[in-house]
């Protein structure tokens, strides 16, 4: 991103209290369009709503013809019944109170069809118990450890099993494989295509031992942003990227390949000067992704030569170059590079729309309740 490129800059800024997260829903429809443009058909896009947790940012996808979501939190699934998303799949364990928070999310949302994940058979148990009692039946997926190791169940005997215990029990409805990998992001496309065949190759194994055992062909719900270029060119495979919707500094960075817009900024300003070559700005943890290294949290599109020394809860210093004009009260735009837990930290989207403030949008999907 050029500094002089100021398609961030925001009119009325001075209306807009900081620390804010500005979003841009003009680019956040060219990204839509553009995603879209990258598969043969938006039914099997299955886009996550964990980067943005927002109802409006819902309904600019259904209006583009996308209408199955995948999610991480009940929040999130609350959100997507509300807005009558058509098909939502909850990939995330369900067990404790989940599980029958999940299971309300049927009677209270009947337009959606919700289904869950399991991974191993005490789990595929437990829900399918929790179903009958409930007097329902829950559509789930097999998770798949592909090399993420974080759910999921290794792709082999096991899983196959679990896939045919999922069959005969009462109170769920098999439906196909999910598999995330997180894990790959390797910026040079065709090692990226390298490793994405290698993981299908044991999902596509496992689908035609299903079949082969007379079972319905199973559907397959695999990958994320790095991989969707490349899962996207699989038939009949359900891709769900996320971070497509706002994109961020490290996507933008790392995959060259996906010319999405940036379409999240922050808003920061500076609040002291400790020195004459040093900068205070309301950009601490609760602000931005802290989980990178310093260096890699946000990228200032108007000042890219300010280097971060330090950050705190509320507190983000940085080192100016000698001779800089910089001053109290001046404003800060800048990228993040991890988007969605940023996203997260905020209660509100600050809307901008032809370069003015307009409105703000809850996230409403970042509760925990």
């Amino acid at each position: 991103m050029q500094p002089r490129d100021t398609w961030y800059r925001t009119r009325n800024e001075s209306d807009v209290d900081s620390p804010a997260l500005l979003i841009f829903p003009e680019r956040i429809k060219q990204n839509i369009m553009l995603l879209k443009s990258m598969i043969d058909d938006p039914i099997r896009l299955r886009t996550h709503v964990k980067t943005h947790k927002t109802k409006e940012l819902v309904r600019l996808q259904l209006d583009a013809g996308i209408s199955r979501f995948k999610c991480a939190t009940i929040a999130e699934a609350v959100m997507l019944g509300e807005c009558e998303a058509l098909d939502v799949l909850l990939a995330y364990p369900l067990y404790g109170p989940k599980l029958s928070r999940f299971l309300s999310l049927k009677k209270r949302f009947p337009k959606t069809n919700f289904s869950a994940i399991v991974d191993n058979p005490e789990a595929a148990r437990t829900l399918a118990d929790a179903a009958m009692q409930a007097g329902m039946i829950i559509a789930v997926y097999v998770d798949l450890n592909i090399g993420m190791g974080r759910t999921g169940i290794q792709p082999g005997a096991e899983a196959m099993a679990l896939y045919q215990q999922c069959e005969q029990l009462d109170g769920v409805a098999i439906r196909g494989f999910h598999a995330y990998d997180g894990h790959v992001h390797e910026r040079d496309i065709e090692k990226r295509k390298v490793i994405c065949a290698r993981n299908f190759e044991a999902v596509s194994e496992l689908v035609q031992q299903v079949q082969m055992a007379g079972l319905p062909k199973p559907e397959i719900i695999i990958g994320g942003s790095p991989s969707l270029p490349i899962y996207a060119a699989y038939p009949d495979v359900e891709c769900s990227p996320g971070t497509f919707v706002l994109w961020d500094k490290g996507y933008a960075d790392s995959l060259p390949d996906q010319p999405f817009l940036p379409a999240a900024v922050l808003l920061t300003r500076i609040v002291s000067m400790p020195d004459a070559n040093r900068l205070c700005v309301d950009l601490g943890h609760k602000a931005v992704a802290a989980e990178n290294p310093l260096e890699r949290r946000v990228y200032f599109l108007n000042a890219p030569d300010l280097k971060p020394i330090s950050q705190s809860e509320e507190h983000l210093v940085l080192e100016a170059p000698s001779g800089h004009s910089w001053k109290v009260g001046d404003a800060l735009y800048g990228l993040p590079y991890h988007v969605c837990p940023t996203v997260a930290l905020y209660d509100y989207l600050v809307v901008i729309e032809q370069g003015s403030y307009i409105t703000r949008w809850a996230v409403v999907g970042r509760s925990r309740l």
